[in-house]
């Protein structure tokens, strides 16, 4: 697929809308990325992480397979408290420990990130919406309220298109072909943006990050997993929950986010009728988020 051409165009930002730092008009690389620290976990696993904000409530942000601390940040913009956006092993600078590895792994990063912070609140997107739901089988009462962000895999694994994604995306961070890896990423944008300078902002935000920290040959076998034996181990869950989808969006089904509104008992589903929310609603997504996160 090449509808755009890279190195990207000199007028190729700054972005003043979508996720992530900005960029300089010039084309200049992006603004660097504000200071990250590595926390040592109980299970021996260092996770980089970001602490922005203050007091409470505290917050963890759990990104999406293949991304991270850039890719969540958006979302933490009208929260009050504490912030804490981390990165999954395999992403990153968090350490990538010897496989396999499982939700559970998944979960054992997300709940030493959230136990060494304090927080009561917990959002997770695609990947981290599975490993947040791992988290809650084990300890249903673990946080006051819940966020679940496209959703991606329950108590099936996730279809083929998202795993021939994510095989061509590690496949092409370890070539280290900057153009091969903005073929990949550059299907995460709304066609309405590529090509545009925030699309070429984003974009190169992406490969930097990508190209510089790599990703994990172990995250390829996750794609073929479920968080959940089954949805049912959910009913436990007290705490209100947010699930938020997208109609049209192939990698995160509808259908998967609805089973998952109904498993929780205290849930609320809300369905934005086409993809790239971050792009096209995110005026309405920060007010629904800070919304509920702040109540």
């Amino acid at each position: 697929m090449r509808g755009f051409r890279w190195p990207p165009p000199p007028d190729g930002g700054p972005r003043t809308w979508g996720p992530g730092p900005g960029a300089p008009r010039t084309g200049r690389p992006a603004l660097p990325e504000p200071a990250t620290e590595l926390v040592i976990t109980p299970h021996g696993v260092r996770l980089e992480q970001l602490v922005t904000g203050v007091g409470d409530p505290v917050t963890v942000f759990a990104h999406g397979l293949g991304n991270g601390i850039a890719s969540t940040r958006p979302f933490g913009s009208g929260i009050t408290g504490r912030k804490i956006f981390f990165q999954f092993r395999g992403h990153g600078r968090s350490d990538a420990p010897p496989g396999p590895w499982s939700y559970l792994d998944l979960a054992r990063d997300l709940r030493a990130v959230a136990d060494l912070s304090g927080a009561t609140r917990a959002f997770g997107a695609s990947l981290g919406a599975g490993a947040l739901c791992r988290l809650l089988t084990e300890s249903p009462e673990r946080f006051e309220r819940l966020v679940f962000f496209l959703p991606a895999a329950l108590d099936r694994p996730r279809g083929q298109v998202a795993r021939d994604r994510l095989t061509d995306l590690i496949d092409a961070v370890e070539s280290g072909d900057a153009s091969a890896v903005a073929d990949v990423v550059s299907i995460e944008l709304p066609p309405a943006v590529r090509n545009t300078p925030p699309g070429w902002a984003y974009l190169r935000q992406r490969l930097d990050q990508l190209l510089r920290d790599g990703l994990a040959a172990e995250l390829a076998s996750l794609s073929e997993q479920a968080p959940l034996g089954d949805r049912a181990e959910l009913a436990a869950v007290t705490a209100p929950a947010l699930v938020i989808a997208c109609a049209g969006d192939d990698l995160h089904p509808v259908e998967v986010a609805e089973q998952l509104a109904a498993a929780l008992p205290r849930a609320t589903l809300h369905v934005y009728d086409r993809p790239g929310v971050l792009w096209s609603e995110r005026a309405d997504l920060r007010e629904r988020l800070s919304g509920f996160l702040n109540g």
